[in-house]
Parts: C-alpha cells; sequence; structure tokens
C-alpha cells in the first residue's frame, strides 16, 4: 500500500472514530500474496462531496439533537409524566440512549468496513423512528418509556453514528476539518429544533401526538438525507478485504499516554451533559420560570454551542488543538461551578449561553489529537475504539449521579441543587486539569518537535 493511501487512512480513523486501514506486514503475508488499496484518492470536495456534508448534518440533527434535546423531556417527567420519580431515575433513559449510541457505533463499525453503510442507514432510521412512534403509545409507566426512548431509539441511533460522520470524511482532504465541523453542528441545531418543537406542542396537544409529529419531522429528514448522502456512492468494503477490523489492542493498557486521553474524555464528559439535562428543571423550580421559558434557555445554550464549535474548529488550525481544549475543558468546569451563583432569569441567560459556548467546542476537538496520542496505524482505530467505549460509560452515569445529588435534603419545593452544580463542575475541571497533564505527556514520549499539538 502507498505511503498516500496509509494516510487517506489515518485521516478518516481521526475524524469520523473509525478504524484505519487495515494494511500486511511481511511477516504476515508471503509475497506475492501482498493486499492491494483499490481505495480512490479523496476527490477533496465537489458537488457530491457537499451533498453528503449537508446529507450527514440532518443525520447528526436526529442523532444527537433529540440528546440535546432530553432536558425538555426531563422537566415533563419530572413535573407533570412521572412526578413521582427521582432526577436520576429519569435521566437513565437519557443516558442510556447516548450510550447506546457511541457504544453501539463502536460494535457496528465491522459493519461498515464490509460495505453495509446502505442498510445501516436505512435500517437504523426505521428503529429511531419506531422508537420514537412507540414513545407517543406510552402512558405513565417508566419501563414503558425507558424500553422506546432509552433502549430502541439508542439502538437505531448506533447504526448511523458511523456511516454519517465516515462518509464525510473520505471525501475530504484539505478542507477535512471544515466539513466534519459542519457536520456535527447538526447536534446543536437539531436540539434547537426538537426542543422548540417539544415546547410548542406539548401545551397546545397530548404528550402523544407531540412525540408523534417528531417522529415524522425525523422521518421526513432522514428522506431528503439519504439521497444527498447515498448519492454516486461506491462500495467501500475493499478497505478492509480479507481481515475484520481489529477492536481491542493490549498494548494499549500499558500506554500512559492513551490512560491521560481516556481518563480526561472520561471526566469531562461525565460532567458535560448535566447542565443540558437540568437546565430546563432548575429554571422552573429554583428561579419560578415558566416551562417555555425555561426550555428556552435550553435553546440558547444550544445556539451557542454552535458558534463554540466553529470557533473552536478554527482557534485549533491556529495554535494546535491542546491549548482551546484544555481552556474550553476548564472554563467549561469553571461555568458549572459558577451556576452556583445564579439566582436571576437574566443571570442564568448568560450563564446558559456561556456553558454552551465553551462546551460546545469538547465535541469536534479530541479526535484530532489522538494520532498523537497513538501514532500506529495499525492499531489506531482499535485505541479510538477503546477510548470511546470507555467513555460512553462517563456518559451512562454522569447524569444519573448529578440527578441523584438533587435528592439529597430536598423538599416539597426545592431539590438540592448545589450537589448537582459542584459535581458537574468539580469532575469537568479536574478532567481540564488531566488534559494539561496529558499535554506534558504528548511532549515528552512523543518526541514533538512543537508544542502546538
Amino acid at each position: 500500500m502507498s505511503e498516500k493511501s496509509l494516510e487517506y487512512g489515518k485521516s478518516e480513523a481521526v475524524d469520523a472514530y473509525e478504524g484505519p486501514v487495515i494494511t500486511s506486514s511481511n511477516e504476515d503475508v508471503k509475497a506475492p500474496s501482498v493486499i492491494v488499496s483499490t481505495t480512490p484518492p479523496a476527490p477533496d470536495g465537489g458537488t457530491r462531496a457537499w451533498l453528503q456534508v449537508a446529507g450527514s448534518f440532518l443525520v447528526f440533527g436526529n442523532l444527537w439533537g433529540l440528546t440535546f434535546a432530553f432536558g425538555s423531556f426531563v422537566s415533563y417527567y419530572e413535573l407533570t409524566l412521572l412526578p413521582d420519580l427521582s432526577s436520576s431515575t429519569i435521566s437513565w433513559i437519557g443516558t442510556t440512549s447516548t450510550t447506546l449510541l457511541i457504544f453501539g457505533g463502536i460494535v457496528s463499525g465491522p459493519l461498515f468496513d464490509r460495505g453495509y453503510f446502505r442498510s445501516m442507514l436505512i435500517v437504523g432510521a426505521l428503529v429511531e423512528t419506531l422508537g420514537l412512534m412507540l414513545l407517543s403509545l406510552c402512558t405513565a409507566s417508566y419501563w414503558q418509556i425507558f424500553l422506546t426512548q432509552g433502549i430502541v431509539t439508542g439502538l437505531g441511533n448506533s447504526l448511523l453514528y458511523i456511516p454519517g460522520l465516515t462518509l464525510v470524511g473520505r471525501a475530504f482532504t484539505k478542507n477535512r476539518s471544515l466539513a466534519m465541523g459542519i457536520t456535527t453542528c447538526g447536534a446543536p441545531i437539531g436540539g434547537i429544533i426538537y426542543t422548540i418543537t417539544f415546547e410548542h406542542l406539548i401545551s397546545r396537544i397530548s404528550f402523544g401526538w407531540t412525540v408523534r409529529i417528531m417522529a415524522f419531522i425525523m422521518l421526513s429528514t432522514y428522506c431528503i438525507a439519504f439521497p444527498m448522502i447515498l448519492w454516486r456512492v461506491k462500495n467501500l468494503a475493499d478497505l478492509a478485504p480479507d481481515r475484520p477490523r481489529k477492536l481491542f489492542d493490549a498494548s494499549a493498557l500499558r500506554d500512559l499516554p492513551f490512560w491521560s486521553y481516556t481518563s480526561s474524555n472520561f471526566l469531562i464528559f461525565c460532567g458535560y451533559m448535566v447542565p443540558f439535562y437540568f437546565m430546563a428543571s432548575y429554571g422552573q423550580i429554583e428561579l419560578g420560570m415558566s416551562r417555555s421559558d425555561a426550555n428556552y434557555v435550553l435553546v440558547i445554550s444550544q445556539a451557542a454551542s454552535v458558534l463554540g464549535r466553529l470557533v473552536a474548529s478554527y482557534a485549533a488550525s491556529k495554535t494546535g488543538v491542546m491549548i482551546p481544549w484544555i481552556v474550553c475543558g476548564l472554563s467549561s468546569g469553571i461555568l458549572c461551578l459558577g451556576w452556583i451563583g445564579v439566582k436571576s432569569s437574566g443571570a442564568f441567560i448568560v450563564y446558559a449561553a456561556l456553558y454552551g459556548c465553551f462546551s460546545g467546542a469538547l465535541i469536534p476537538l479530541p479526535p484530532s489529537v489522538f494520532p498523537v496520542v497513538c501514532p500506529d496505524i495499525k492499531v489506531l482505530g482499535a485505541r479510538m475504539g477503546m477510548s470511546q467505549g470507555i467513555g460512553s460509560m462517563a456518559s451512562l452515569i454522569g447524569p444519573p449521579i448529578a440527578g441523584a445529588l438533587t435528592s439529597i435534603g430536598a423538599t416539597a419545593e426545592h431539590r438540592n441543587y448545589l450537589g448537582l452544580q459542584l459535581f458537574g463542575g468539580a469532575i469537568m475541571a479536574a478532567g481540564g486539569c488531566n488534559l494539561a497533564g496529558l499535554w506534558i505527556l504528548l511532549i515528552r514520549q512523543r518526541g514533538l518537535k512543537s508544542k502546538l499539538i
């Protein structure tokens, strides 16, 4: 395989959380049975490539949009549909769906490698939409909601995650970061749309019809997105013709930079979704805001997240990734601690906008550092998957732990949001500090010529 092909595979693995091109070494294969890559060079744009960006933007709007909009569901469940359940119990619904999205995406990666991306997109969209349709039929039953919104929807998302990212990454070379940044901006935009839709309809029609309309919106956007994504896309199964993608690399367990990177992400993502899950309920319970006003504060935070992602991506192109990553990680933790002092609606809006802006940068930046953490392309995909799998556990347990803290010393009128705020802020700040340690490790152990990673 040519050096150019190796570099192309490496970039894809970074941007798309996908495994690298599998090559064969002299000790594994006897000549002349060497596997030759038939992968064409990246087209670096063009009409087809930008159509894939637009289509994947819509896919991400559904995948992560529902995740970011879950705060509006939490508020409704806590105060109306499931008032007898704790915040911790309710938050398990959203975190289970998010964990299945991330972890299931890792497991489904080999399906993409073998060329089943069309089937993954179609089946994933149908399963995710089915989950919402079934949710619309649920009564005030926690387990019905958990199975439909948490399990079924999460399983559908897991099939959509890898194709939505990877097909875009393979269509660009120089403009790959810009294309991936635009694609991931679909997440907060989708969150804004679904939050506003939920808030606008829930007070006018039933919960069931509100969710059904959201499902119809989802299905219609997929019908628009898939033709754009799949137009003239060839079968990509030849990237790994004889061997499945490696999912585990034992040598990573002895690599200190790998653990520093993974632990930093784990700490940050333990607290990352906490404000998004509980902003709306905090505004209603503690500040006396209406449900509509509290949900629109969540929308403001999501809108600021779009700005944060774009600004951070631009800054990273000028200063390297580590500086904006550390700044945004520490700032997000400090802002979460600053939430403690928010006692008015105006201050709450300012806090939500600032948190959305700084925390939004924490999504697109980490993958760009991973080739330095793992310079060996042969195990890059496996180690990325391992790190993601561990990180998904943080997304699973973080909000439920924070929710459980609100019940300590709670009364009928107020909940103990102080514990939630301290937990989210402290653990994210610890992750930001850990990133500084990762930066030092990479400079010392990877022999880098520049400190701007």
